[in-house]
C-alpha cells in the first residue's frame, strides 16, 4: 500500500470512529450559507480533530501539522468530504492565515499564532474588501499609523466571513501616507476583542448572516503584529489568495457532486427529468463538475510549488458560476413549488436555500469579473485594463 493510501486509510477509519454519538449529528452540518447551523458543536468537533492530530495536516511538522504530501492533503479533504463530516470551522485560519505565516511569518509570529490555530482555540476572519473596494483589493482605505509600539488602525470592511465569531482578523491596510493602489500597503494582525472593533452582521438573502461588517476606530494592535515588512502587505495579501485556492477545493467538489447526485434522485422523483430540456441541463452539469475536477488538479502543480499562480483564477470562475447555475437548475427542477416557503416566516429548503446563496458564489473570494481580468492580464499577457 502507498503512502496516500495509507493515509487515505487512516483518516477514512478515524472518520468512521469518531463520527458517532453525539458528532454523528453533525454530518453533513454547516458550510456555506449554512455557517449558522451548530456552530458550537463543529467547534467542539474540530477541537476534538485537533487533540488527535487531524487539522493542520498540510502544515509542517514543526508547526503543529504532519507535514503531509499534496497528495495526502488531497485524500484528506475528499475523505473529510466522503463522510459528510461538518463543514470546518477554522478554515479560514488553517488554510488560509497558517501557511502565510509560515511562509511570511517571523519565528515569534509563528509561536505565539499557529499553536492556538492547530488547536483551535483562536478563530480568524479576513479584512480585505471594503464599500469602495470589493475585489479591487489595492484601493483600500483603511488606513494604521504607528504610535509608539502599536499599530493604530482606522476604517471600514466589508462582506467579513464569521467576524462576529473570530477573536482575530488579518487586515490589509494602508500604512504608506499618500501611497496608492498596491504600493504601501502592509498585512497586520488584529484582535477583535480590544476598543475600537464594532462588528455589524448583514442580513443574507436567506434570512441568516454570516457576513459582516467591521468598524475599525482607532483600533491597536501590537507594532510586531505586520506579516512581511510594513508596505509589503500586497505581495503577502495575493500570496494568501493563493492559499485559499489550494488543495481543500477537492473536499469542496464531493460536496457538489453530492448536491448535483441529489438533484438527479430529485428529478427522477418528481418526473421533472421526464422534461429533455431538464435532462440536457443534468448533463451539462455533470461535464461541469469533471471539468471543475480536472482543472483544480492542474492547479495543484502550482500548489506544489508553494502556492498556486494566477491560473487558479480559471478555477473560481469555474467552480463559483457552475455552483450559481446548479441552485438555478435546483429551482426548474422544483418547478412553481420552489417559489413557495416551506414553513413561516421565511422557512426554505435546502434547494431555495441553495439557490440564493449561490448568488454570491460568483461575488466573494474575487468576483468573475476581476478573475476574467486577471486571467487576461496575468495568465495570457494581454493588455492592462484602462484605470483612472
Amino acid at each position: 500500500m502507498s503512502s496516500v493510501e495509507a493515509f487515505r486509510t487512516e483518516i477514512r477509519g478515524w472518520l468512521a470512529a469518531n463520527l458517532t454519538g453525539s458528532f454523528a449529528d453533525l454530518r453533513g452540518r454547516g458550510g456555506p450559507g449554512r455557517e449558522h447551523e451548530a456552530f458550537d458543536e463543529r467547534l467542539g468537533w474540530e477541537r476534538h480533530m485537533a487533540a488527535a492530530g487531524w487539522t493542520c495536516v498540510g502544515w509542517p511538522e514543526e508547526y503543529g501539522g504532519r507535514g503531509a504530501s499534496i497528495e495526502q492533503q488531497i485524500a484528506f479533504h475528499e475523505e473529510y468530504a466522503l463522510a459528510d463530516a461538518p463543514a470546518r470551522v477554522n478554515h479560514i485560519g488553517e488554510q488560509l492565515l497558517g501557511p502565510t505565516l509560515v511562509a511570511f511569518g517571523t519565528p515569534a509570529q509563528r509561536a505565539r499564532f499557529l499553536p492556538p490555530i492547530a488547536a483551535v482555540q483562536e478563530l480568524w476572519c479576513q479584512g480585505y474588501s471594503e464599500p469602495d473596494a470589493g475585489s479591487d483589493l489595492a484601493n483600500v482605505r483603511t488606513r494604521a499609523e504607528r504610535d509608539g509600539g502599536d499599530w493604530v488602525v482606522t476604517g471600514q470592511k466589508i462582506w467579513t466571513s464569521m467576524a462576529h465569531e473570530a477573536q482575530w482578523c488579518f487586515v490589509v491596510a494602508r500604512t504608506g501616507p499618500g501611497s496608492t493602489r498596491h504600493h504601501g500597503l502592509s498585512y497586520l494582525l488584529v484582535p477583535l476583542d480590544g476598543p475600537g472593533v464594532e462588528i455589524r452582521p448583514i442580513t443574507q438573502l436567506t434570512g441568516d448572516h454570516e457576513f459582516n461588517e467591521v468598524f475599525f476606530d482607532g483600533a491597536r494592535t501590537r507594532a510586531e503584529h505586520v506579516v512581511g515588512e510594513p508596505g509589503d502587505g500586497w505581495r503577502v495579501a495575493m500570496a494568501t489568495l493563493g492559499f485559499e485556492r489550494g488543495v481543500s477545493t477537492l473536499g469542496q467538489q464531493v460536496g457538489f457532486r453530492r448536491e448535483l447526485e441529489a438533484l438527479v434522485a430529485l428529478a427522477r422523483r418528481n418526473g421533472a427529468a421526464k422534461d429533455p430540456l431538464i435532462r440536457d441541463r443534468l448533463a451539462r452539469a455533470w461535464t461541469g463538475l469533471e471539468t471543475i475536477r480536472w482543472n483544480a488538479l492542474r492547479m495543484l502543480d502550482g500548489v506544489a510549488a508553494g502556492a498556486p499562480g494566477p491560473e487558479a483564477s480559471i478555477g473560481k470562475i469555474f467552480w463559483a458560476t457552475w455552483h450559481r447555475e446548479l441552485g438555478e437548475l435546483a429551482m426548474s427542477v422544483l418547478g412553481a413549488g420552489g417559489m413557495t416557503a416551506a414553513g413561516a416566516p421565511y422557512g426554505l429548503d435546502r434547494w431555495q436555500r441553495l439557490f440564493l446563496f449561490s448568488r454570491a458564489d460568483t461575488i466573494y473570494a474575487g468576483s468573475n469579473e476581476i478573475q476574467r481580468n486577471i486571467i487576461a492580464e496575468r495568465v495570457l499577457g494581454l493588455p492592462k485594463e484602462p484605470r483612472p
